[in-house]
């Protein structure tokens, strides 16, 4: 994957503070202060090269986001593999809790629902490597760097890895308006994988003949769907929340 730049100052403070290799960190010409002081004295730290720049530089490198004054250069972002992210969560002693988006296209949702799986506690997000989202510059931003934290697998099929998954035990759930019964009516603990479908679309057809489950969000304005950020968000903690309350 090529290099890419991750902008703005939290998302570049979570990079520095993760293993990611970096390149390089550009800072706005006379741009030192506040937050600015800690990313360059922890970027000095790791010696890492350091660059004053002008605004159009960091215009070109932000490509339309804020960049608040700092852009730091990385190699492309690491993606793991199913199996990875199964261990993680055996290394943590915890049920597997994976998050399959089935053709998420805007990079702004992407980075939502994996600030929302990592603060949660997903063990990882699977995604498609046709027809989606990739880990990019605006994912990184709208993550608030979480996209750092998070175990994310590419896969070329959904459908062959919801079976892969239900072969190591998990069960799979899956949001759709059609759903069986409502997600707080319906018991979602132990090893879990939960489906979020496209934007427009919703989950195709044969995930949805695949998923184990379908849950449903209650609707009762005029607007029929949730953005699927927002979708998720609810899902995502439903989960946790139920798992919480077993524990107690």
């Amino acid at each position: 994957m090529e290099d890419q730049y991750v902008v703005g100052r939290n998302p570049v403070l979570e990079l520095l503070k993760s293993d990611k290799q970096i390149d390089k960190l550009y800072i706005l010409k006379g741009e030192l202060h506040g937050s600015i002081n800690k990313i360059i004295g922890i970027a000095k730290d790791k010696k890492i090269i350091i660059q004053q720049v002008d605004k159009r530089k960091l215009d070109s490198m932000a490509d339309g986001n804020a960049h608040q004054g700092v852009a730091a250069l990385v190699t492309g972002f690491e993606y793991s593999n199913i199996d990875e992210i199964l261990d993680k969560a055996r290394s943590m002693d915890q049920s597997p809790f994976v998050v399959i988006l089935d053709g998420i296209e805007d990079t702004h949702n992407l980075g939502a629902i994996i600030r929302t799986a990592e603060c949660a506690g997903v063990h990882g997000i699977i995604i498609p490597n046709r027809r989606s989202a990739m880990v990019n510059q605006t994912v990184f931003k709208t993550s608030a760097g979480a996209a750092l934290h998070m175990s994310i697998a590419i896969v070329n099929n959904i459908s062959n890895t919801i079976d892969e998954l239900k072969d190591k035990g998990l069960w799979v759930y899956g949001a759709d308006m059609d759903g069986e019964n409502y997600h707080f009516n319906t018991s979602i603990t132990g090893a879990v994988a939960m489906v979020i479908g496209n934007e427009g679309k919703g989950l195709s057809r044969l995930v949805k003949e695949k998923c184990d489950v379908l849950v449903k969000i209650p609707m009762f304005g005029k607007i029929s769907s949730l953005n699927a950020s927002n979708a998720a968000s609810i899902l995502i903690y439903e989960v946790v929340r139920q798992n919480y309350e077993k524990e107690e």
